[in-house]
């Protein structure tokens, strides 16, 4: 599983992001290790989906992290 923190000005929709990072990664991953795309199912890197969540100005970047992490954990 692949988990990204983004930040972006709100005139960018979610699904353009989304769109951005699934492409530059996937290209620049077949370009360094064509070996991947062989082994991939039809050549595709990423699923269809994904899940975006918004984060308020009182987050910060280690909260967040701490929260992913336990993610799944009883507390």
């Amino acid at each position: 599983m692949c988990i990204f923190l983004v930040q972006s000005v709100p005139t960018y929709p979610v699904t353009k992001l989304v769109t951005m990072i699934k492409s530059i990664t996937a290209r620049e991953t077949f370009r360094s290790c064509p070996h991947v795309k062989m082994q991939s199912w039809g050549g595709e890197f990423w699923s269809d989906g994904y899940f975006a969540s918004t984060v308020g100005k009182h987050g910060d970047e280690d909260m967040i992290k701490r929260y992913v992490q336990n993610q799944g954990k009883n507390i």
